[in-house]
């Protein structure tokens, strides 16, 4: 029986995973690395990110630093002037919360989260909001929907995760919790052989939080 929902953010509730590799892509090709978007999407299933191309053709860790602060900004620049919407996510978290407790568990750092959110309606749904400085180990690492699990006082058999990426999927699963992956478009050739759903849009999981309440058949 799900009475639970913890929600990844980045790619399940806004349409932010392709500004956020532009971004990263922007700031290194300054520094003459082309970021390759394949080898990226690897890196982040995971664990790793932008990085790791630039340490591996050579660039040192001052040169990184600085060009972390620039990404940053060029991706805070996307969030305030691109569109990030995804169809339906306010209509259908109305329509769960009547059903079940929520909150979400992201990596995005809170200044980011912060400005994605200051017009937005996503929150007013949520318990709390676990946002990368709220935990120590990052996914794939379990670390963050076990704080989720212990924040919200919930089951691991009560609770789903929702997911768009390898990485969320793998810590949901070393987290021992159900995940359902939605489809995004920028990670869909990732591996999700581990997830207990595959839905095309959020509405599916209402169907999914019901079906769990349904008596075994006699």
């Amino acid at each position: 029986m799900k009475r639970y929902l913890l929600f990844d953010h980045d790619g399940v509730l806004v349409d932010t995973e392709f500004w956020y590799f532009q971004a990263g892509a922007r700031a290194l090709a300054e520094i003459g690395v082309i970021l390759d978007e394949d080898r990226y999407l690897e890196d982040m299933s995971r664990g790793l990110g932008t990085w790791a191309q630039a340490r591996a053709a050579g660039v040192d860790e001052q040169t990184i630093g600085r060009q972390r602060a620039v990404r940053d900004a060029y991706y805070q620049e996307y969030l305030r002037t691109e569109s990030i919407e995804i169809e339906g996510v306010v209509e259908t978290l109305a329509e769960l919360s009547e059903f079940v407790r929520m909150a979400i568990v992201t990596t995005a750092k809170r200044a980011d989260f912060d400005i994605i959110h200051e017009k937005r309606r996503i929150t007013q749904f949520m318990d709390f909001v676990l946002a990368r400085e709220d935990y120590t180990l990052a996914k794939p690492h379990p670390e963050p929907y076990l704080t989720g699990l212990d924040r919200l006082g919930a089951s691991r058999k009560e609770t789903l995760v929702v997911e768009d990426s390898a990485r969320g999927l793998r810590s949901a699963v070393a987290a021992g919790v159900d995940c359902a992956v939605v489809h995004n478009e920028f990670t869909k050739g990732q591996d999700f052989s581990g997830a207990a759903h595959r839905i095309q849009t959020l509405a599916e999981l209402k169907e999914i939080i019901l079906e769990s309440r349904e008596p075994p058949p006699s």
